[in-house]
This record gives structure tokens, C-alpha cells and sequence, in this order.
């Protein structure tokens, strides 16, 4: 006897619903995107538009001869912030060399001196910020490394524009996600 109603059919069909379950629970997660809501992509960010925080307005536009000398720190990721997409929709990466500014295009590319020690790296500005008195950029912990502020938590730099940063290829804009202790993924 080995029909339905046998017990080794009824295994046998068991095993068949669970395999055909996993398929079409496979096929239906791998449709999805990471880090995005269900249906169209966003539309890009507009990031050259005036905003405010902290009561203060701040004024993006294009500044093709961007040279500031002032104050450098980096950003942490205790609180969530790792996990979270930048002003350009841009998934944050503390492994990546990025940063954020106040008022520049983004994405777009500096050239970061750190006038302590010498040292020089180019960075992809995609976030808005520091928003600290006297600081003019915040660097992600791998910007700071090479640089030699990731122990001194900020140095006196140089900030010059490179000009615009390309488009990463296959950007899909991050949607924010709360840290973990294991990660962003």
C-alpha cells in the first residue's frame, strides 16, 4: 500500500507541501529588496533644498572652490546611527570613505587634510551634518582612521572640493533601520 492514506504517502505528500512551501517562500523573498519598502522605488532625494535643524537654516549649492580650514570629527554608530540612509538615500557604511557636510552638492568628493599629522584622503560627501558649533565636516570611522582622528575624536583639517561624486551603480536608495548588535544586515 503506498497511496495517500498509507502513512508512508502521507509523509510522502507532507514532504512534498513543505518543499513547495519553501519554494514559493524563496521565490516570493527574493523579489524583495533590502532595506526598502514594497512596491516602486523612491524618487532620488533632493538634497540642494534649504532646511533647518536646530533652528538654524542651512543653504546647500554648488561651491566649485570649496577650501575651509576648521574642525574635523567623525560620527559613531552606538545609537543607531550605522543603520540609518544618509541625506542621499545612500545606506551608511562605517567601513566606507564618506562623510557629511552642511552645504555641499551630494553626492560629491573632497579632499580632507589633516593639518595635525600631514595626512590627505579623499572622501564621497552623502550626508548632511556635522551639526556641532565649529566643526565643517563629520567623517565616517574609516575616513577618520586614515586620517588620524579616529583616536582623538577630532583634528584641525583642511576641506577642499573635488567636484561631484559619481552615482553608485545599482543605488537603490536605504530606507532607515533601527541598529542591532549584530549589524545592519
Amino acid at each position: 500500500m503506498s497511496g495517500v492514506g498509507s502513512r508512508g504517502g502521507w509523509i510522502k505528500a507532507g514532504a512534498r507541501v513543505l518543499a513547495l512551501a519553501a519554494f514559493a517562500c524563496l521565490a516570493a523573498c527574493a523579489t524583495q529588496r533590502p532595506f526598502a519598502a514594497q512596491g516602486p522605488a523612491p524618487a532620488p532625494r533632493s538634497t540642494m533644498r534649504p532646511y533647518e535643524v536646530g533652528g538654524v537654516w542651512y543653504y546647500p549649492a554648488q561651491q566649485p572652490h570649496y577650501d575651509e580650514v576648521g574642525l574635523a570629527s567623525w560620527y559613531g554608530y552606538g545609537d543607531g546611527y550605522g543603520c540609518r540612509a544618509t541625506a542621499s538615500g545612500e545606506q551608511m557604511d562605517p567601513a566606507a570613505l564618506t562623510a557629511a557636510h552642511k552645504t555641499l552638492p551630494l553626492p560629491s568628493i573632497v579632499e580632507v587634510t589633516n593639518l595635525e599629522n600631514g595626512r590627505k584622503v579623499r572622501v564621497r560627501v552623502n550626508d548632511r551634518g556635522p551639526f556641532v558649533a565649529g566643526r565643517i565636516i563629520d567623517l565616517s570611522p574609516a575616513a577618520a582612521e586614515k586620517l588620524g582622528i579616529y583616536g582623538k575624536g577630532s583634528a584641525k583639517v583642511r576641506v577642499k572640493y573635488v567636484g561631484p561624486a559619481e552615482p553608485k551603480s545599482g543605488f537603490t536608495p536605504a530606507a532607515w533601520r533601527p541598529f542591532s548588535h549584530g549589524g545592519c544586515g
